[in-house]
This record gives structure tokens, C-alpha cells and sequence, in this order.
């Protein structure tokens, strides 16, 4: 009413004019308002407040409520305050058991001591049998209360599943008694056994001296063989080691017909080999890896399984040069510098041994306690004080010729570590493993950037990098040829597969003409495979050796030769 009263209007006078004489009309029957009361506190009586009877913030009774939860106070409150009630209506909704305060989320838990095993003995026991004690009854009380299936407590009077198991029947062969402590040397107790029983005595004084020397003699016969390096010894086998210029066997000759020493382009055409022009006879056992000498390749080096090393001749009357003596056992590996003055060797001894070409002096000796599978110096100029071996602990390890100590560890592979390839100008280097992977590092970063596997891959045990740097050529143990990209991505290349041979078993080495045009690999049975790189077509094959051809190389300065190595000792030049 009071509102009606002040309304207006905002239009034309005369019709504001008649609606307040039409208001006055309106609130000419009201009674006038009592002395002393204004239209405000007025207004505040006739106020409807739809909200429950709650204390007010503003005023002097209203005290802070502490959350239950809470685990920190900032301020000091008083005791009515700290243990106050909680505030606020309850849920209408709720059950007894919601409305409960809870500890877990099953309910409430109080807190009681109970030791392992009698909580273990009831937990059991519930599970059995249905019933356990009820926790809640003190243990002074007597055992009356039960939770669970009560009927069947009743009817095993309470019994545990310790107490109620099944009694195991008494052992029917008599045991030797003598339970009297008092006699010292007679007493058995319970080690008495069975009177039946056959006891193992101790051997004699006399037994036990021969049991330790067959003990001895066994572990001789089966323990390997020393592991100290063997004595290292080196044999000339020329006279003329310098020419009349006093230049050492390591100089390429230049009166062969072919520009050895600065022949950086190679041959604009190569052809196939047709027939044997020369074989180096002198390894008593099968040849494990055959170098050409850095650059100029008048010199091969060649490591086999009669745990030597050997210098060959590759122009003129092809002598043997030199053989280095070092380790007692087959040769896996070796590897030239950059310059060739130096060679790694890498033996199944353990040993890495680091060679003068030259004088055939061993340098240094290094090892990890494992057999290192395959060893390459680092390409750079700057870094030959630096290589890198594969172990047959999965793991690539840096050796620093200079100091001695390892460097760096690569260790990512599942499987012992075959081949090492250097890529992308030498930054980065290709591994393959016994895993079945093919894995891209960064040098000197211990973690693969790059991890190739697939079901369908297998072993790659000879990887070779093209002559253009752009290629790798993959021996795999399915009898094929796999070529990946070696620059950016390292993606298969799934049109280009070269097969026909059969090499599985067998870490048979393969190599590219110096033109790019053939591909060239040995087999298992002996025979020599060349295919066109174009068009992977088999071009030619021929049996070189009477048993496993394991290494085969281009000549890099010659248009049509090839050297292969094999397991029947022999190494075979092809024109």
C-alpha cells in the first residue's frame, strides 16, 4: 500500500494529476501512522524473511566455526568455540550410517591393538568358517560374542583354524628315543631320526684329500685359460723393407699403373671379375676379416682364426709383409687409422690390442673383461686417439688410446653388439645387435636417438655404408639384403632387397663397386654374388672358396677387382 502510494507516473500532467487525486482517494480510509514511528521501521516490520532463524554476521553472538577437518588453526579460540557442535541443518536425505562420521571409506574404525597373529588367526577363520570373535568385546570378557555365521561358532565351540585342523596320522616307523638329559653323550631329543634311518657321515681325513684333488683337476680342465695377454711378437717377411729412397712398405708405389696416391675420384666404370688371378696362401686357419690399407689400398691386412695377423702385399710379387703374434685365441676384427699407421685387432681373448703397422711393435692392450666383437677408430682427423668396440655384453664402448680409459659407454642394446658404422659425416654412428635392432647414436651421447625394429627383421651381423654416403647395406640373417637410408630418417628401403644367396649362420661381410653399380656379397657355401644396384637382378655368382666365403671387397682404384676371404684359410684376388 505504502508503494502505491508513492507511485508516479511519467506522463502528461493532467493524466499525473488524476492518478494522485485517484492515490489520495485510495489511502483516504487509512489510519494515520502513531507517534513516534516512521514509514521505514515500518517498512521493517512488514519484511518476510524466508530463510531459517540463523545468528547474523554482523552480530556480537556470532563466534568463527572450525571445520572438522581441518588440521591447522591460525588463531587461538576458546573452548566453546573449539569443541562447538557443527553448524547448519542436517541433510534430510540422509541415512544414519551416511550422517555417521567415517574414517575410511567403509565406515569408522576405531583404533585397537591387536597382535599379527591373532588378527591373522581370526581373518582366517572368517574365511573358512564364517565366523571370527567381534572385535569390540574387551579380551578380559568372556569369549561368548561372535560376528558371522554365530550358529556354526556355537557348534565348534569358537575353535580357530589353527586349533580345529585336521590331526595328521602318526608316522608308523619308531624314532630312536633317549629323552634323559642326565646322560650327557646318549641324550637324542629330537634329533633322534628314525631307526631305519641312513644318515651321510662326513668322509674321513683320507677321502677328503682325494675329493679335493679331483675337485682340482676339475676346475682346471673347465676353467678358461689364462687371461693374461700373450707375449707379443712380430715376423718380416721381406728383406727390402725400404726402397732406395728409404721409404718404408707402407708407401704406395707408383709404378703399378694406377695413381695410388692421389686418386681421390673413383673409376668412372667398373665391370665384373672373371677369373683368379692370384691367391695368398699362409693362414693355417679360417680368415675371420680382410682391410685394405687406408686410401691407396696397396696393402692388405687380414685377421683369422690361427690368432694371427697379416700384412699383405696387394701389387707387384703380392708377398706377405709382416705377421703380428698377440693373441691366444681366434682374431674377430681390424682396423686401420686414418693414415694406416697404426691397426686395432680384436680377439676373442678379451683383448683389443693396438698395432705399429710399420715395426709391428703392440702399442697398448685394452679390455673389458668381454669379447669385443668389432672395433673402428673414429673417422675424424681430430679424434683418432678415440675408437669404439662392440662387446659381447650389448654394450659399445669408447676407448681413449692416449690414457687408457674407457670414455664413454653406450649401453642400450639387448643383444651382443656386431657392427659399428659411422654416418652423416662422422657425427653419428649405426649399431646392429643380436636383438634383431638397428640403432642410430649421436657420438658421445650414451642414449640412441634412433631405434629401428621390426618383427620381421632379423640379425644384421655385416652392415657396409655406399660410396656416396647415402646408403646402408645390410647383411640379414633371412638370406636377404636390406638397404636403409643413412641420412635423416634411416627408413628401410622396401623396393630395394637383394636375394638369392644363402648366409644365415654367418656374419658374411658385403661391399659396393666404386661406381655404385654392383653390390657384391659372399654365401655360405663358398660362392661369390654380385647384383646390379639398380635393379637388385643377380648379375653373376661363382664359387670362390671350398667353404664359408666370409669377406669380400672392391678394389677402390680398379675398375673390375675383387678380393675375397674364406674360411678354408685362402684369400683370392679376381680380375
Amino acid at each position: 500500500m505504502l508503494s502505491i502510494c508513492e507511485y508516479g507516473s511519467s506522463e502528461d500532467e493532467d493524466a499525473g494529476v488524476d492518478k494522485k487525486k485517484e492515490g489520495e482517494d485510495l489511502t483516504s480510509h487509512l489510519k494515520p501512522l502513531p507517534p513516534g514511528k516512521s514509514i521505514a521501521s515500518l517498512q521493517n516490520s512488514l519484511q518476510i524473511c524466508a530463510a531459517p532463524d540463523v545468528v547474523p554476521l554482523g552480530s556480537a553472538g556470532w563466534s568463527k566455526q572450525i571445520d572438522r577437518d581441518v588440521k591447522e588453526i591460525k588463531f587461538n579460540p576458546k573452548c566453546e568455540v573449539l569443541f562447538a557442535p557443527d553448524v547448519g541443518p542436517e541433510h534430510p536425505f540422509k541415512t544414519e550410517q551416511q550422517r555417521a562420521h567415517k574414517n575410511m571409506l567403509s565406515g569408522y574404525v576405531e583404533e585397537a591393538h591387536i597382535s599379527e597373529f591373532q588378527f591373522e588367526t581370526q581373518r582366517r577363520t572368517f574365511t573358512s568358517y564364517g565366523y571370527a570373535l567381534d572385535p569390540t568385546i574387551d579380551g578380559s570378557a568372556p569369549k561368548e560374542g561372535y560376528i558371522g555365521q554365530t550358529k556354526d561358532a556355537e557348534e565348534k565351540a569358537g575353535k580357530t583354524v589353527f586349533e580345529s585342523a585336521p590331526t595328521r596320522p602318526l608316522d608308523k616307523r619308531k624314532r630312536r628315543k633317549n629323552d634323559n638329559p642326565d646322560d650327557v653323550d646318549g641324550f637324542l631329543g629330537p634329533w633322534g631320526g628314525f631307526v631305519d634311518e641312513r644318515r651321510v657321515m662326513k668322509p674321513n681325513e683320507e677321502e677328503a684329500a682325494e675329493l679335493e684333488e679331483i675337485l682340482a683337476k676339475r676346475q682346471k680342465r673347465g676353467k678358461q685359460s689364462d687371461d693374461k695377454p700373450l707375449d707379443e711378437k712380430t715376423v718380416l717377411h721381406i728383406k727390402d723393407a725400404v726402397d732406395y729412397q728409404n721409404r718404408s712398405f707402407l708407401h704406395p708405389p707408383q709404378d703399378v699403373g694406377v695413381n695410388l696416391v692421389h686418386a681421390d675420384a673413383p673409376p668412372e666404370r667398373c665391370f665384373l671379375p672373371k677369373a683368379n688371378i692370384h691367391t695368398w696362401r699362409g693362414h693355417t686357419k679360417g680368415i675371420s676379416a680382410i682391410r685394405w690399407f687406408p686410401k691407396s689400398a696397396h696393402l692388405m691386412l687380414s685377421c683369422s682364426m690361427d690368432c694371427r695377423v697379416k700384412l699383405w702385399e696387394v701389387y707387384k710379387e703380392r708377398r706377405c709383409v709382416r705377421t703380428y703374434y698377440g693373441h691366444h685365441q681366434a682374431v674377430r676384427d681390424a682396423c686401420f687409422n686414418n693414415v694406416g699407421t697404426q691397426f686395432l685387432s680384436a680377439g676373442y681373448d678379451r683383448y683389443i690390442k693396438l698395432w705399429d703397422t710399420e715395426t709391428g711393435q703392440c702399442i697398448s692392450r685394452f679390455t673389458s673383461r668381454k669379447i669385443p666383437y668389432c672395433a673402428k677408430f673414429n673417422p675424424d682427423d681430430d679424434k683418432q686417439h678415440l675408437f669404439v668396440a662392440g662387446t659381447s655384453d650389448k654394450k659399445i664402448i669408447c676407448w681413449d688410446i692416449r690414457s687408457g680409459e674407457i670414455n664413454q659407454e653406450y649401453d642400450r642394446h639387448l643383444g651382443a653388439v656386431n657392427t659399428i658404422t659411422f654416418v652423416d659425416e662422422n657425427r653419428r654412428f649405426v649399431t646392429t645387435s643380436d636383438d634383431k635392432s638397428l640403432r642410430v647414436w649421436e657420438w658421445d651421447i650414451p642414449v640412441d636417438m634412433k631405434y629401428i625394429a621390426d618383427p620381421s627383421m632379423h640379425s644384421m651381423p655385416a652392415v657396409t655404408l655406399s660410396p656416396n654416403q647415402k646408403w646402408l647395406a645390410c647383411q640379414s640373417m633371412d638370406n636377404k639384403i636390406v638397404i636403409f637410408s643413412a641420412l635423416n630418417r634411416f627408413k628401410m628401403n622396401r623396393k630395394k632387397t637383394f636375394s638369392g644367396h644363402m648366409v644365415a649362420g654367418y656374419a658374411c661381410t658385403l661391399d659396393f663397386s666404386p661406381d655404385m653399380s654392383y653390390l657384391v656379397s659372399g654365401d655360405a657355401d663358398g660362392k661369390c654374388y654380385v647384383w646390379d644396384w639398380k635393379t637388385t637382378k643377380l648379375y653373376k655368382k661363382w664359387r670362390a672358396h671350398d667353404s664359408v666365403c666370409i669377406s669380400v671387397l672392391w678394389h677402390p682404384h680398379e675398375t673390375s677387382k675383387l678380393a675375397t676371404a674364406g674360411w678354408d684359410g685362402l684369400i683370392k684376388y679376381w680380375d
